[in-house]
């Protein structure tokens, strides 16, 4: 697997944005998508990764700078075809690891409360992220999930 920094030109990565909202939809109230659209994913303060086999595109995930000690990690998705693969976690550890480069402090994330975000929550538990208070712009919804992950320097 190939994980690289990606431009959101291709047409491969543009289908799985629009997937990942698409989805969103289906499985939360409209209120509680947080999920970002193609034209957000390309500001400054985030970097965007996609995951590739040769010319197949697997997954993406996104860092966002909160601030200088503090990451937000945004789009986590995998490609249908390629759930339960690894994909995933292969994706957040390369979030993590630029994470720790930057020298942040904390890394966090919002996601969904319902059944349908189990296996993210899982996911992101299993990297040491816990549940924690609204970060950032976000406020109290029933429908969120809020983790967040310390690094200690």
């Amino acid at each position: 697997m190939n994980i690289k920094i990606d431009d959101l030109t291709g047409d491969q990565v543009i289908k799985l944005i629009k997937a990942h909202l698409q989805g969103m939809a289906q499985v939360s109230q409209p209120e509680s998508i947080h999920a970002m659209a193609l034209e957000a994913l390309r500001r400054p303060e985030i970097t965007f990764w996609s995951a590739w086999e040769k010319d197949e595109l697997l997954g993406c995930g996104a860092l966002r700078e909160l601030d200088h000690q503090h990451g937000e990690v945004k789009s986590m998705r995998t490609a249908s075809a390629h759930l339960r693969k690894g994909v995933a976690k292969q994706i957040l550890q390369k979030i993590i690891e630029e994470a720790r480069r930057r020298g942040y402090h904390r890394l966090s994330l919002e996601t969904g409360a319902g059944a349908a975000f189990a296996p993210a929550r899982k996911l992101y538990e299993c990297f040491g992220f816990h549940e924690c208070q609204p970060f950032a712009d976000y406020t109290n919804d029933p429908n969120s999930t809020y983790m967040t992950k310390e690094f200690y320097h």
